[in-house]
């Protein structure tokens, strides 16, 4: 059985004790797949910051900021092993396939985001955990910006926004459905994988408000664009486009289903297969 370790941003919290028995819980949905792991004889060990001797046959770095700090990265490549080692920048200048320029030819719609994850709101909470510590800012200089805005074409886009690093301009393309738009989610953890299409009646899909949803298979051209940017665990968020996939989003970090329904859990217990995969190829 493998000692698997968690490498956590020290300001994260990746597992906490909650209600009146103090069960263990947690946001992410690799919390779901190291409790199967460990029903299935594997220890696990989270740790927070790089002081801890890196004591481990496999890790998972794990921090949930939109670009991990170098230090961080270093200490990953002291383990035998360590998923999303590449992974470190998923700013969505870096991975997001349907980002634009202002002198770019495209005369549809187009959508202003936040080049960080989820809003940067993760870097926000790592912030004021440190200030509260008497600490430096890990992420200084972050600007909230947790709102979409969706424009009938370029022209129509601030020009200050083309000038700001933290945001990015990307083509709007919703797949169009009778009844509403469709876009697909990709997880995978090693060679375990499952990907739906979700159809919801707004134009920005999300998993709350869909309608239906449908197992689909995986284009070629993103199995090698997660290869080129070293996702080992993820989830990527795209859409078929003039058809070609387009990758929107990556989330290194992705969260926990508070229901888990029996098609979440026997999703998680495949990913998990995918896990000892990996560790039947580095033990």
């Amino acid at each position: 059985m493998a000692r698997i370790a968690v490498i956590t941003h020290e300001y994260d919290r990746f597992q906490s004790r909650r209600g009146l028995l103090l069960r263990r819980d947690s946001p992410y949905m690799l919390f779901d797949l190291l409790e199967e792991l460990k029903r299935r004889g594997h220890s696990v060990r989270i740790l927070r910051g790089t002081s801890a001797k890196p004591a481990a046959d496999i890790a998972v770095l794990h921090l949930d900021a939109t670009v991990t700090p170098p230090d961080y990265v270093d200490y990953a490549r002291r383990f035998p092993f360590c998923l999303n080692l590449g992974a470190a920048d998923i700013s969505k200048r870096r991975i997001s396939g349907a980002a634009i320029g202002r002198n770019d030819h495209w005369h549809g719609p187009v959508i202003v985001k936040s080049s960080l994850n989820h809003w940067g709101t993760p870097e926000q909470q790592l912030n004021n955990r440190a200030r509260r510590a008497g600490r430096p800012e890990p992420f200084p200089g972050v600007e909230p910006f947790d709102s979409y805005e969706i424009h009938a074409s370029l022209a129509d886009v601030p020009i200050e926004v083309f000038g700001r690093q933290d945001l990015v301009v990307e083509k709007f393309i919703p797949e169009p459905e009778p009844d509403g738009f469709g876009a697909r989610f990709w997880l995978f953890c090693g060679e375990r994988e499952r990907c739906t299409r979700h159809v919801s009646p707004q134009p920005l899909v999300k998993g709350d408000d869909t309608i239906r949803r449908e197992a689909v298979s995986v284009p070629d051209e993103l199995r090698a664009l997660r290869r080129e940017l070293g996702f080992d665990y993820d989830k990527f968020d795209f859409v078929m486009h003039e058809g070609r996939a387009v990758l929107l989003d990556a989330n290194k970090t992705p969260g926990r289903a508070r229901n888990l329904s029996a098609f979440i859990a026997a999703g998680n217990a495949n990913l998990a297969d995918g896990f000892e995969g990996l560790i039947r190829q580095v033990t």
